[in-house]
């Protein structure tokens, strides 16, 4: 004896329902990973600020040893901005002859871009780092 076949022919794929339930847990799923995607982005473009900050800062003081004034320009110091960095932020750098010399290089972020909310990077000649919060 075979198998007896009901009436009803069976069906293979997914049902509407069933694809519904996916793309909500994928819509979920995406609206939770997002904003911490974008975090990490701010963060990494943070750090690469940072880094040139402290680069810059280094050399200011190796300029300093070498002409007893700080540099005013990051060209003076022998530096171009990174296109990682010259994407989100604008570099500026302002001494002052003192007494005693002084400088103070600042990361401002671009207008409407991505680091916009994330604010104003600067390191000064005697390392105080603002805002000591992003630092």
């Amino acid at each position: 004896m075979g198998k007896v076949k009901s009436g009803r022919a069976s069906a293979s794929g997914f049902t509407l329902i069933e694809l519904m339930i996916v793309l909500l847990v994928i819509g979920i799923l995406t609206a939770v990973a997002y904003p911490s995607y974008v975090g990490s982005i701010v963060k990494g473009n943070r750090a690469n600020a940072q880094a040139m900050l402290m680069d810059a800062a280094q050399r200011q003081q190796q300029f300093l040893l070498d002409n007893r004034a700080y540099a005013s320009s990051l060209t003076d110091l022998g530096l171009s901005v990174p296109d990682e960095v010259s994407d989100f932020y604008v570099i500026s750098v302002t001494a002052s002859d003192g007494p005693p010399p002084s400088f103070t290089i600042t990361a401002a972020p671009k207008a409407g871009g991505r680091q916009a909310s994330d604010g104003s990077l600067s390191i000064d000649n005697v390392g105080t780092k603002t805002p000591s919060g992003k630092w």
